[in-house]
């Protein structure tokens, strides 16, 4: 399974930033020395032509050319710098490189492992977002599939971050082409919420049953409402936040109900034979090690799954039958 990785760029941040800018090297050597079958590349920048897919030239071109005010700075949470920069093209880019791998490769799952930036709008950054990597993923390829196969390609976005996609969400208004689902804490940020396609909203508190029942509900809903005509191209936000140890969480799920969540995404989209780009969206833990281990874990569910689209015969001997959504 391909995983593709930006880590190189870190920013210094001040001292007590709750961003854990190291989480994403700590899980690659993680992912590195305990997951062989995963196969981890740099990913490439996304061009201002591609980002242009899904954001206001005006706002790339404020990023790019370093003219952000101090509101929007304070907005996104990182101050601009050149390597500020790179690392949001770059986090693009790895999500552009796993849809295209799971999509195009045959490879029906891959992995970016950070990304999840699911609250950058179309003229703006917010919450360590600077640009919408899965927004700017989805409308590429769906670029690419209309110019390779003359077919216009379904989206889903299954946004497992305990926040909600708000700037995902306001992307894709008015559009029946990308289906966005968000399951996420109803009084967490962000305060003002946007209309995704389907919001779960849980209560602070919320344990492993309850939050897998309401997954189960979701996930139903979101693929009865496709009918006949479900989507090619999954993106998956696993972020670690629910966890019951995360700073900014507020939620009270066991590293075991997020592996259960993770095996339950998977399963469906693999039932479906829908392939998948999951990103690792947000992690806060009190404990780092804990939040990479949340991620690795997630990144297991993903290289089994990966294994059991590639060996129809898994599949068959788990009662799963395979199908083409394939453009």
């Amino acid at each position: 399974m391909h995983a593709f990785h930006s880590d190189h760029f870190v920013l210094q941040l001040p001292a007590g930033h709750t961003f854990p800018m190291t989480k994403y090297r700590l899980l690659r050597d993680a992912a590195q020395a305990g997951l062989p079958g995963v196969c981890i590349r740099e990913a490439l920048p996304a061009s201002e032509g591609e980002l242009a897919l899904a954001h206001d030239p005006a706002w790339i071109a404020a990023v790019f050319e370093g003219t952000t005010s101090p509101a929007q700075q304070r907005e996104i949470g990182f101050p601009w710098s050149p390597r500020m920069v790179e690392r949001a093209r770059c986090s693009v880019g790895a999500t552009v490189a796993a849809a295209r791998t799971a999509l195009f490769g045959g490879e029906g799952v891959a992995a970016n492992l950070a990304g999840g930036t699911h609250h950058a709008y179309a003229h703006k950054g917010s919450g360590y977002c600077v640009f919408n990597d899965v927004a700017v993923a989805a409308r590429l390829m769906q670029a690419e599939s209309h110019r390779h196969h003359r077919q216009l390609l379904r989206v889903i976005v299954i946004d497992l971050d305990v926040h909600q996609g708000n700037g995902t969400a306001s992307i894709f208004q008015d559009d029946p082409t990308v289906f966005t689902l968000s399951l996420h804490g109803a009084k967490n940020f962000p305060f003002r919420k946007e209309a995704s396609d389907l919001d779960v909203e849980l209560p602070d508190g919320c344990t492993d049953e309850p939050y897998l029942q309401a997954l189960d509900t979701a996930l139903d809903e979101a693929f009865r409402r496709h009918g006949d005509t479900p989507p090619a191209l999954a993106f998956y936000l696993a972020g670690a936040d629910p966890h019951e140890n995360d700073r900014l969480g507020r939620l009270k799920i066991t590293a075991a109900g997020l592996a259960e969540r993770d095996r339950r995404v998977f399963g469906a989209l693999r039932r479906r034979r829908i392939p998948v780009a999951v990103s690792m969206a947000g992690g806060y833990g009190r404990d780092l090690a804990t939040t990479v281990a949340i991620q690795l874990h997630t990144l297991t569910e993903a290289l089994a799954s990966w294994e059991a689209w590639k060996s129809p015969g898994l599949m068959e001997e788990s009662g799963e039958t395979p199908r083409r959504h394939l453009p």
